[in-house]
């Protein structure tokens, strides 16, 4: 059974939109976050390599081992499960792929929702049985 369009015959198909995603097009410097659809830009204040959305704190899991390498298989949806502090004060943001279930540790970007952040490392005392959850992950 085909769709109608207000009862006047078959929808029209979309015309290719490759213009969109070619190099130099609006997004060469951007991307959608799969989360929240969010167009993201690369450049973040505060670290070489965006890899999470300033607003949902979502990622993909694109690199490997080296942030920026774009080198792995697995391309799921990565959510934020905590944060860390390393001894010099910096925030990172624990990744944890919902697809793979792998773990990464990204750095905080200058223009993320400090909100978010917020609620994401106040997340375990809000929840105890979420710290027996994360750590049944490690």
């Amino acid at each position: 059974m085909s769709r109608t369009n207000g009862g006047r015959g078959r929808r029209r198909q979309q015309r290719h939109k490759d213009v969109l995603h070619a190099r130099g097009g609006h997004r060469a410097h951007d991307f959608r976050c799969t989360s929240c659809r969010l167009d993201v830009s690369l450049d973040a204040p505060g670290t070489a390599h965006r890899n999470h959305c300033p607003h949902c704190l979502a990622s993909l899991h694109v690199d490997r081992r080296i942030p920026g390498d774009r080198d792995t298989d697995c391309h799921g949806r990565m959510e934020a499960l905590g944060m860390s502090v390393r001894p010099d004060g910096e925030w990172m943001i624990i990744h944890q792929c919902v697809s793979c279930g792998e773990l990464s540790v990204n750095r905080v970007a200058g223009d993320d929702n400090p909100l978010a952040l917020v609620r994401l490392a106040l997340r375990p005392l809000a929840d105890p049985q979420y710290v027996t959850r994360a750590l049944l992950t490690l």
